[in-house]
C-alpha cells in the first residue's frame, strides 16, 4: 500500500493506492476512513485495477479542512475533493471506477449526479440514492420519524455530540457504531450517554479497531459529523438537482439488517421501482443476507466478487 499527500481543492488530502490499471475510486462512510477498504483494495488490485482510497475531507490524516464550519462540508466540496483528487492522482483517465459505501455512498451518487462525464460506473453500498423531496430536509424528514434523539438530530448543534463522545471515549464510542448490527434506528438519548454495550463485533479485529482508535484520537469526531450538519444545507443546494437522477451504469448492495435499508418507506423504493426509476442504469440490487451496515468489512468475501463481477463489464 502506497500513502500520498496530495494538493486537493485546498486539503493536503491523504491517499493509499494499491495496483496498476483502472483507477477505482473508494469513498468511505462514518466513521470510518480509508482503512476500511483495505479488503476490496487488495482484491480489485490483484485483479489489474488501481484501487485509491481518500480520508475524506475532515478524516485522517487530510488535513486542511475548517472544522468549525460545517458550511464547507457540503456534498458539494466533498465531490469537489474528489475531482481534483482524479485530475491528481488520473490525469489521463477520463472515466473512472466509483465505489462508496454510507457516506461515501451519498457523495458518489451526487459525484455521478453532478458529474457523469468523469464515471464509468458505480457501486455503492448501504445508502440508497435518495431523491430530493422538495417539503422538507432531509434533518426535519428524520426528526419527524424518529424524534430528536435519533443520531443525525442529536449530530446538528455544534460541539454536543463530541462532549459525550469524550466522556465515552474513542475507542468504546468507535466499537459501539462499528458493531451495530440492529435494523431498528440509532438513538443518543441527550445527557444519557450510550444506551448500547456491545462486544466488538467478530470482523473487527483489535488491530482494525486499534487503527481507527489511533486517527480519530488525533482528529476527534467533529470532521465526520460535519458531513451531518452540512446536510440541510445539501437539501438547499441540490435544489437545481429536482427530479434528476444518476444515468451511469450502477449497483447497489446492502445489508439484511442494515438500518438504513429499514428506513420507513426505503424497501418499497429499492424493490418497487422507484429505485430504478431515478437510476435508470441500475443493474442489480443484492441484499446480502445475516449483514448489517458495514458490509464491506463483515462480508468481504462476497463484497468483492459483487464488485468484480460488474466493474468487469466495463
Amino acid at each position: 500500500m502506497e500513502h500520498k499527500s496530495i494538493p486537493v481543492n485546498g486539503l493536503q488530502m491523504h491517499v493509499a493506492e494499491l495496483g496498476e490499471g483502472p483507477v477505482v475510486l473508494f469513498i468511505h462512510g462514518f466513521p470510518e476512513l480509508w482503512y476500511s477498504w483495505r479488503h476490496q483494495m487488495k482484491f480489485v488490485a490483484a485483479h489489474g485495477y488501481r484501487a485509491v482510497a481518500p480520508d475524506m475531507r475532515g478524516y485522517g490524516e487530510t488535513t486542511g479542512a475548517p472544522l468549525e464550519d460545517p458550511s464547507k462540508f457540503t456534498v458539494m466540496h466533498l465531490a469537489g475533493d474528489l475531482i481534483a483528487l482524479l485530475d491528481a492522482v488520473a490525469p489521463n483517465e477520463d472515466k473512472v471506477f466509483v465505489v462508496g459505501h454510507d457516506w461515501g455512498a451519498y457523495v458518489a451518487w451526487h459525484l455521478a449526479m453532478f458529474r457523469p462525464d468523469r464515471v464509468r460506473a458505480l457501486v455503492n453500498l448501504s445508502v440508497p440514492f435518495t431523491p430530493r423531496n422538495p417539503e422538507m430536509s432531509p434533518v426535519d424528514s428524520f426528526r419527524k420519524l424518529y424524534g430528536d434523539d435519533h443520531y443525525i438530530c442529536r449530530f446538528q448543534e455544534p460541539g454536543d455530540i463530541e462532549a459525550e463522545f469524550e466522556k465515552v471515549g474513542t475507542k468504546e464510542v468507535l466499537k459501539i457504531v462499528l458493531s451495530f448490527r440492529e435494523p431498528a434506528p440509532f438513538y443518543f438519548p441527550k445527557g444519557k450517554g450510550f444506551i448500547y454495550s456491545v462486544d466488538r463485533a467478530p470482523w473487527l479485529t483489535e488491530q482494525d479497531l486499534d487503527y481507527y482508535v489511533s486517527k480519530f484520537e488525533k482528529t476527534g469526531f467533529t470532521g465526520g459529523v460535519n458531513y451531518y450538519r452540512a446536510f440541510g444545507l445539501n437539501w438547499e443546494l441540490n435544489a437545481p438537482w429536482f427530479g434528476a437522477g444518476v444515468t451511469v451504469p450502477s449497483k447497489f448492495i446492502t445489508g439484511e439488517y442494515d438500518l438504513v435499508y429499514h428506513i420507513p418507506g426505503t424497501k418499497d423504493f429499492i424493490h418497487g421501482g422507484g429505485f430504478k426509476k431515478f437510476v435508470p442504469l441500475l443493474e442489480d440490487v443484492v441484499v446480502i443476507k445475516g449483514a448489517a451496515h458495514f458490509v464491506n468489512q463483515e462480508r468481504p468475501d462476497e463484497i468483492n466478487e459483487h464488485l468484480l463481477a460488474f466493474i468487469k463489464q466495463f
